[in-house]
């Protein structure tokens, strides 16, 4: 980019697009997970909602849908065939018919053990040493941030 003020570029050069960069770079993860997820039987979505399961069991859909910045209509169906799977429980709560509870089964837990082994290889594979990996994790929470807040100030409710 060649401006100081990066919404000013104005550049249609597919090599000035920081869009570009982001999904290039989100394929080449996302593919290395599937294949690391392949021996686990698990997609890379089942795969975070499972990690934000082993971090808090029992949890809400509504919080698994928060935490995961996914709406139900897209966690829903992940959450069905988790549970097809022999993962996840689903239970409607007696005093809110509307409102699911979702638990690790004991399957669910057992696969964290084999989970256990993705982080490594996802490091290595960054190429990045830790502090490089945390201040490029805080960059990319920052730019989500900002990105969102600019879209809802832009967007007509």
């Amino acid at each position: 980019m060649t401006s100081q003020d990066p919404g000013e570029t104005g550049s249609l050069l597919l090599d000035d697009q920081l869009c570009f960069g982001l999904y290039s770079a989100s394929r080449a993860v996302t593919s290395l997970y599937r294949a690391l997820l392949e021996p686990l039987d698990l997609t890379y979505p089942q795969y975070l909602v499972m990690l934000a399961l082993w971090e808090h069991d029992a949890q809400q859909v509504k919080e698994l849908g928060a935490a995961l910045n996914l709406d139900s209509g897209t966690l829903s169906p992940l959450l069905k065939r988790l549970e097809k799977a022999g993962l996840v429980t689903r239970e409607r709560q007696a005093d809110d018919e509307r409102s699911v509870r979702i638990t690790l089964t004991d399957q669910g837990q057992a696969l964290r053990e084999q989970a256990e082994r993705i982080p490594p290889h996802i490091g290595r594979a960054l190429g990045f040493d830790l502090d490089t990996i945390v201040r490029l994790r805080t960059s990319m929470d920052q730019l989500t941030e900002s990105v969102n807040a600019y879209r809802d100030a832009i967007t007509p409710n």
